[in-house]
């Protein structure tokens, strides 16, 4: 059934906790779909449309440590990881840790308190190998932005390294992509590790503005440079021309990369921080997207 945070601007539509049982994704605050009430825009798509192809994404779902697993290298086959907002994965082999596996879970206890405008969840640790993490995490709305806080503690006695991305999976009003489409970054943007050429002759880059030369008939990637010594109040902004909606993402802590995957019907920035905790420390983070007429 899910919940729903409405304040008359926006409507945030937000899974139950549990209805994504895969081993990659955030399970709580699992954002399904965000509508800009005047008008009553869209813009969350699924990550496929054909039924049980890909990794289940859907909306603005978060994701931890996609190529720093917490615990992996050093567990023994058969044993346990933990992989935050979802719980402890079981190791299957010896191979490199893959986002796209799907591993045993053993999901952590979350506590829940929702609200008209907020939501609060407190995924409670479990201890494993020597890592216990507590994470608190919070979806809020202000007229015509929507927050996600996180908050996380290292509880246990092992030192860890990760990081954190929201999958943005974005189709304007479903508009496919193509040349309607423009993404904005600050400062002047240039390509990096596109996934083939096929990236490379898709995506037209000039100064801080990304558009698309053809609707794509194959997933595209790369990673996106040129934003780092810009100073901005924004990471992003993606505005479907014809209409002039748009949606932007800013957020409050430093920024180690920027990729952008997509393929069809879907547009995917993500903005990742890295995560870095001592037994005893904490981080704080925050996302804020805004939802606009351009």
């Amino acid at each position: 059934m899910g919940h729903a945070l409405s304040n008359g601007i926006l409507t945030v539509d937000i899974a139950d906790q549990g209805a994504y049982k895969g081993s990659r994704f955030d399970w709580t605050g699992f954002i399904t779909q965000v509508t800009l009430e005047p008008g009553k825009h869209t813009f969350c798509v699924p990550e496929s449309l054909i039924s049980g192809e890909g990794t289940g994404g859907k909306g603005l779902c978060n994701e931890f440590g996609i190529s720093r697993a917490i615990g992996y290298d050093t567990a023994p086959v058969g044993g346990w990881f933990p992989k935050p907002g979802v719980g402890l994965l079981q190791k299957q082999n010896n191979y490199p840790y893959q986002f796209n596996t799907d591993y045993l879970v053993n999901p952590f206890k979350v506590n829940v308190e929702a609200g008209l405008h907020e939501i609060q969840y407190t995924i409670q640790p479990l201890e494993c190998r020597g890592y216990s993490i507590l994470l608190t995490k919070t979806i809020s709305l202000c007229h015509d932005k929507l927050n996600i806080a996180y908050e996380m503690h290292n509880k246990g006695s092992q030192h860890f390294q990760s990081e954190e991305y929201i999958h943005n999976f974005i189709g304007i009003d479903n508009h496919e992509v193509d040349y309607g489409y423009e993404l904005r970054l600050p400062g002047s943007i240039r390509m990096e590790e596109p996934e083939s050429a096929y990236t490379s002759e898709l995506l037209q880059i000039s100064k801080g503005r990304i558009n698309w030369n053809k609707t794509p008939d194959r997933p595209f990637y790369c990673k996106l440079a040129g934003w780092e010594n810009t100073e901005s109040n924004y990471n992003w902004e993606l505005i479907y021309k014809p209409s002039g909606i748009g949606i932007r993402e800013s957020g409050d802590f430093q920024v180690a990369r920027i990729a952008l995957w997509g393929e069809r019907h879907v547009i995917s920035p993500e903005v990742f921080v890295n995560i870095e905790l001592a037994p005893g420390q904490s981080q704080h983070w925050s996302r804020t997207y805004q939802f606009f007429y351009a």
